[in-house]
């Protein structure tokens, strides 16, 4: 099952630095929903200090107002963009003061219902209104509450010069842009077969506050009176209580990963296809614009994926058009829950892990995901999220089945040559230490993060809010103390400024109607 993975690592191996993959680069997103010193969401609007979240390049909020977006550039190392993310979330910190802090966990504080979660607010132009009307269609269509799940997603390319390399050694001939493109989705397959990896390994939201469930999730457990919980749950975040399209049965939107081609063609079609259900809920509704438009999705962004290809825009370019014409320029992985042991959220081991995994999800046979295997794929990551650390788990693969334990005990034995390779010139073995780490939490599941989370509840007493509040003041009380440098600070605070600079000019340069403006964007599709 692995021979064609071995020979590629082979013959890369034997190119020496030329076949490596030096210079290629990594980037965070990272979310953290804002909450008074109660633990209650914040009602503030977004601090006007940390400069405007329609333009902001760093620092920007995700649906709510109250649920910010981290966002690091491309890094060279995991450490890098680390240091990065640390610092910016030092001077959220700084701006927040004592009175808001960030939570520490995936899952949210508790809530008051989905009317005190206010939708975020990027002003009156017209790509400030279709980011609000987009958020405010979501709300619509999925409900509030699964909107300020926080998470951490993972940016990875490889550079043009490793793609020359790798497609040298597989004798393709082709153009670099098709051998890159196709990688890439070979890379994306393999991340969603081994995708139940990540909410196992890394997964720590097993419980939840009954006040997310607002009377959903009947099939959760009471925990005490105030929380919810699977007794062998790893990520409910990746559930079916959290991030799914939930009415993909209904709509049958599922995107196609066989090919660029294929996949845009299916976002597509999925952007400009009515649904019955959302065109009874309306699109402007007496004078207020409720959604995009009625289509099964509003907009590319709207299906929920695990991983996806990325593309920078440009401009108000529609992200599937990018990556028609550009290709694919980094995949992003979404699947990692919030550390909830680490002020960042998330750990310089981790990100090690994953690097060595998408590579070895690049290298690894990829074949094209027929129906039967993707439904699969999203049975085993309901189970891994629902049930993953139950004894004897057993997931489905080729047509059977396998145990959890034994499959992920194959791909860390086979993701060691890859760890090998990427310590080559590194000071230790930084990759191999960090699939290594992971060896414990195969074995025992009492290991993981999800059982840490339980076992902590349950030895001090805590429900999940209790928990979660504590982490959230320790680590505000972390970042209060932890000084940041001039430079750092001039920078973050120039951001700020150019960033509300350029919401003002785009404000100013608004010309003609919303109606218009969305028509014109939504041309593009064809």
């Amino acid at each position: 099952m692995y021979q064609l993975l071995e020979k590629r690592l082979a013959r890369l191996e034997e190119l020496g630095e030329v076949g490596r993959p030096d210079g290629r680069l990594v980037g965070l997103e990272k979310e953290g929903l804002r909450v008074d010193r109660q633990g209650r969401i914040a009602a503030t609007p977004h601090p006007e200090s940390l400069g405007s979240a329609l333009t902001n390049a760093w620092l920007t909020t995700d649906y709510s107002e109250a649920l910010l977006e981290f966002v690091t550039p491309p890094a060279e190392s995991a450490a890098e963009a680390l240091d990065f993310l640390c610092d910016l979330q030092t001077f959220v910190h700084e701006i927040l003061g004592d009175d808001e802090f960030l939570w520490a966990t995936s899952m949210p504080c508790a809530l008051a219902g989905p009317e005190s979660i206010p939708i975020a607010d990027y002003g009156p132009s017209n790509p400030g209104m279709m980011k609000t009307v987009y958020r405010r269609g979501l709300g619509h269509r999925y409900g509030r509450l699964m909107q300020v799940i926080a998470g951490v997603h993972f940016n990875f390319s490889l550079p043009d010069a490793f793609w020359r390399a790798y497609q040298s050694t597989e004798g393709d001939a082709g153009s670099l842009r098709e051998f890159r493109d196709t990688g890439y989705f070979a890379m994306i397959r393999n991340l969603q077969r081994v995708g139940w990896l990540i909410p196992y390994l890394f997964g720590a939201s097993p419980a939840v506050c009954k006040s997310f469930l607002a009377g959903r999730g009947a099939s959760l457990e009471p925990f005490d009176d105030h929380t919810a919980w699977e007794p062998y749950a790893t990520s409910l975040r990746m559930g079916d209580i959290g991030y799914t399209n939930t009415r993909e049965d209904q709509t049958g939107v599922k995107a196609c990963y066989d090919d660029l081609d294929c996949y845009v063609d299916s976002l597509q079609c999925a952007i400009t296809t009515p649904f019955p259900e959302y065109e009874r809920m309306g699109v402007e509704v007496e004078g207020r614009w409720e959604q995009l438009n009625a289509n099964i999705l509003q907009i590319e962004n709207e299906y929920y994926s695990t991983v996806r290809p990325k593309q920078p825009t440009e401009g108000l370019e529609m992200p599937s058009l990018a990556l028609r014409q550009r290709g694919v320029a980094y995949v992003e992985l979404r699947s990692m829950d919030v550390n909830a042991w680490h002020p960042l959220g998330v750990e310089e081991g981790q990100l090690r892990f994953v690097e060595v995994l998408m590579l070895f999800c690049l290298l690894h046979e990829s074949p094209p995901i027929g129906p039967v295997e993707r439904r699969a794929i999203d049975a085993n990551q309901l189970a891994t999220a629902h049930r993953g650390r139950e004894p004897g788990l057993a997931l489905q693969r080729g047509g059977g089945t396998v145990s959890l334990r034994d499959w992920a005990t194959e791909v860390l034995d086979h993701m060691e040559g890859v760890a090998a390779w990427l310590d080559t010139g590194e000071n230790g073995t930084p990759y191999a230490d960090a699939v290594a780490a992971q060896r414990e939490p195969v074995a025992d599941p009492e290991a993981t993060p999800s059982a840490c989370m339980v076992r902590e509840m349950r030895e001090r007493g805590e429900g999940f809010f209790e928990f979660a509040l504590r982490r959230s003041r320790s680590f505000h009380e972390a970042y209060r103390e932890r000084p940041l440098t001039e430079e750092r600070r001039a920078l973050f605070e120039d951001e700020a400024r150019r960033s509300r600079e350029a919401r003002a000019a785009a404000e100013a340069a608004d010309e003609g109607s919303f109606e218009a403006f969305l028509a014109r964007y939504f041309s593009q599709a064809g």
